[in-house]
Formats: C-alpha cells, structure tokens, sequence
C-alpha cells in the first residue's frame, strides 16, 4: 500500500503573495480547510509544507504555504502534487477504497480466470469504472456497480467480477 496519498496538484499560483491555486484530487474538496500539513513532490524530493490558510476562490482551493511568502519562490512548483500520509486521510466509508490502493489489483471472473490488471480508476460522477489492462494488451471499462464488482479483497490483492463468458471474446 502507498504511504502517502495525493490530495491535489498546485494549478497556479494566486496573487503575488506566495498562494496557490489547487487542483484538487479528492471527493472532498472542504478537507483542505482541515489541513496541517502536505508533502509537496517536486519531482526530485518531498518537501514537507505547514499550511497557513486555505480559501476557496470559484470552488478551487487556495492555500499559503508558511514556507512561501512571494510568487517567485513557488512558481517553480506549478503541476507538482500535493500528498498527505495516510494517517491525515479522511476516515473510508464500507465499500470505500482508495484509488492507490486498487490500482495494480487483479481482475478475475467469478470463475476464477483471471481477466487483467486494475490499471485506472474513472470518476465519472454517477458511478465510478475500474479501467482493466487484459493479458492480451486491450482494455475494458467495467462499472463500479454491485451487479458487476463483487469483491475487492486488498489482502490478496484481486478484484473479482462478475462478466458474461462471451461478453468480452471477439
């Protein structure tokens, strides 16, 4: 399981005073007016940022970092994620998984055949869909609904669906 988990990217930034514009990467966009403290992956290292202030401006996220006190100090960072350990993540509902944590799963039938890899999670606001890589390169959307996602078990590292046999031969 990954240790830390992203939350967000840095868009912009917002003003001459050293903010930033977020692009969130979470359900819930209010969770940031409860943050302390983000990781900041330059590409290179982590930097560990302690969160000044956070408003919204247009339903966007802007946060000051104490680290930061003028724009030139964090353009530079501009598409850089913003990652939180998992222990300041927001407590999971049943059924909730995180995206981190499902991507790289197997996928396998009911029947025990294995069907591919969990390669993307898609949030398409009805439901979401698990994006899976078959053996054979192609790839199938599958919806996160209860008649087609049966289990997910992060223990043995598998989803298991439930797919028509012919469904998916050509």
């Amino acid at each position: 399981m990954e240790e830390f988990l992203q939350v967000g990217a840095i868009a912009n930034t917002h003003g001459i005073a050293g903010e930033v514009k977020v692009f969130p990467m979470t359900d819930d966009i209010r969770r940031f007016k409860q943050l302390k403290e983000v990781y900041l992956d330059t590409g290179r290292e982590r930097l560990l940022l302690h969160v000044a202030s956070c408003k919204f401006v247009k339903n966007q996220p802007v946060l000051k970092f104490k680290e930061f006190s003028n724009i030139n100090e964090v353009e530079k960072y501009k598409r850089c994620g913003l990652f939180i350990t998992r222990d300041q993540a927001v407590p999971l509902g049943k059924d909730e998984y995180f995206i981190a944590d499902l991507i790289g799963l197997s996928v396998i039938r009911e029947d025990g055949e294995t069907l591919g890899e969990l390669s993307d999670v898609l949030q398409t606001g009805a439901n979401d869909v698990y994006e899976v890589t078959m053996e054979d390169g192609k790839q199938v959307l599958l919806p996160v609904i209860r008649e087609c996602i049966k289990k997910v078990d992060l223990e043995k590292r598998q989803v298991t669906v439930h797919v028509m046999k012919g469904l998916l031969d050509e």
